[in-house]
């Protein structure tokens, strides 16, 4: 563990704000791991800098903290064993808390409350989403996720296939090899209405919002025994949120509130 971080820790055991301004100085860092490649929650720009809410919500945090945090981009499948791995101290990368995630990493508060949805061409057919209904359809989704163990367990008579990246899976849907597919409801939406190839495609049947899958909202997944870090997230998380930081990051991004999905 870096200095920063051990003072941080202390800084925060202590319920200190801010929590470790003279050891950022040092030039540690607190090291923040994203995807990369889940618009518009992170993603690359055209220059090849990491962006989107869930870095700018990183980085508005780490401002309340007072450390200095760098960006570390991951795959999606390792991004768990990589934070176990202490190749980085924090995952911010839209993650849904799930009890079975719960079991290798612990989570922050959610600065996101989350669901899923059905995506289809505009001009499907498809109105009934039931297993039965679905049967022998070709339904896509990223895999090593909630929605992929969504679609695995619940439509096992449908041709499931899984991707490596959410951008993968909409490639399918609008080529048209795919019938349907699930995703998180928010970046489904922005694709939907804002990008010229997500044009193709709406959202269909009732949000998917089982706790099995979609969990208690999305959360920062750091390791176990950083609990002291896990406080100090929590602490600088409710503090964007009370100043009105969070509301302007989010206003930027989506039309959605995202910790309530209302409009």
């Amino acid at each position: 563990m870096n200095k920063t971080l051990r003072s941080l820790l202390l800084c925060a055991s202590l319920g200190a704000l801010p929590f470790a301004a003279a050891q950022a100085a040092e030039g540690q860092t607190l090291r923040l791991a994203t995807e990369g490649a889940y618009p518009p929650f992170n993603y690359y720009t055209a220059d090849g800098q990491l962006a989107g809410f869930d870095i700018e919500i990183g980085k508005a945090l780490c401002a309340r903290m007072q450390v200095e945090c760098s960006l570390v981009a991951q795959d999606w499948d390792g991004i768990i064993p990589a934070l176990l791995a202490r190749k980085y101290d924090v995952i911010i990368a839209s993650m849904f808390i799930t009890e079975e995630r719960r079991q290798k990493v612990a989570f922050s508060d959610p600065y996101q409350k989350s669901a899923m949805t059905f995506v289809v061409p505009k001009d499907s057919e498809l109105e009934d989403f039931s297993p039965a209904a679905m049967a022998g359809k070709t339904i896509g989704a990223q895999g090593a996720t909630t929605q992929a163990d969504y679609l695995m367990a619940m439509f096992p008579d449908a041709d499931v296939r899984l991707y490596p990246t959410q951008d993968a899976v909409n490639l399918d849907l609008v080529s048209g090899r795919l019938d349907a597919q699930v995703g998180d409801m928010i970046p489904m939406l922005d694709w939907t209405r804002k990008s010229t190839d997500g044009s193709c495609c709406r959202l269909a049947g009732a949000p998917i919002s089982d706790p099995k899958y979609v969990g208690e909202g999305v959360g920062m997944a750091l390791r176990k025994e950083d609990e002291q870090l896990r406080l100090a997230l929590n602490q600088a998380l409710a503090s964007i949120i009370a100043d009105g930081t969070y509301q302007a990051i989010n206003d930027k991004f989506f039309s959605v509130n995202l910790l309530t999905l209302e409009q």
